[in-house]
């Protein structure tokens, strides 16, 4: 199997590669990488970052293809492991000393300034001042547009502190962009 920060490629002439895995992967790939990404720029503020980890979702994936439980959802496994692989990157981060200080995002690149538009830069800033916490439960909720349940089952925690985590997400936000204007 070949893979590349961009494209999804498995080599289906492998004999280890399962045609059933390489199938699903790779549709689950088309429909939802681009979102995924772009969650994961928000969440890193770093466009080749963000690639890598969605990449590596879906490698997990696809190398647990055939263990997955009968009935499980794949497209929550593969958000719940970019969720986790962005939280295992700011700690890398963090203990590098990359981020200066709490709160002050890392420096983005020219491809992340293009997919978030100028309108939307004060918000995207404010987001990444939040919590981690709050700052996924925001993005999962309204971002990717999932239930509370889904959220909760995404992040590991109960749908209590789902809601209450989105609640003072926004408060927090508006507060931010209160004062700033």
């Amino acid at each position: 199997m070949a893979a590349s920060r961009r494209y999804w490629y498995v080599d289906t002439a492998d004999p280890e590669v399962s045609p059933r895995a390489a199938d699903a992967v790779t549709a689950l790939y088309a429909g939802h990488a681009f979102g995924l990404v772009r969650l994961a720029v928000i969440m890193l503020g770093d466009q080749a970052a963000a690639e890598d980890v969605v990449q590596d979702a879906f490698l997990g994936l696809y190398r647990r293809w055939d263990s997955l439980a009968e009935g499980s959802h794949p497209l929550a496994y593969v958000r719940a492991s970019v969720v986790n692989g962005c939280r295992s990157a700011l700690r890398r981060q963090s203990r590098r000393g990359l981020i200066a200080a709490f709160g002050q995002p890392p420096a983005e690149s020219a491809e992340a300034r293009a997919l978030v538009s100028e309108e939307h830069r004060a918000v995207v800033a404010a987001i990444r001042r939040l919590p981690s916490r709050q700052r996924e439960a925001l993005l999962l909720r309204y971002y990717l547009d999932m239930s509370e349940d889904e959220v909760a089952r995404t992040m590991g925690v109960s749908r209590g502190t789902v809601k209450s985590a989105t609640s003072r997400a926004l408060a927090a936000i508006e507060r931010i962009l209160t004062e700033e204007s």
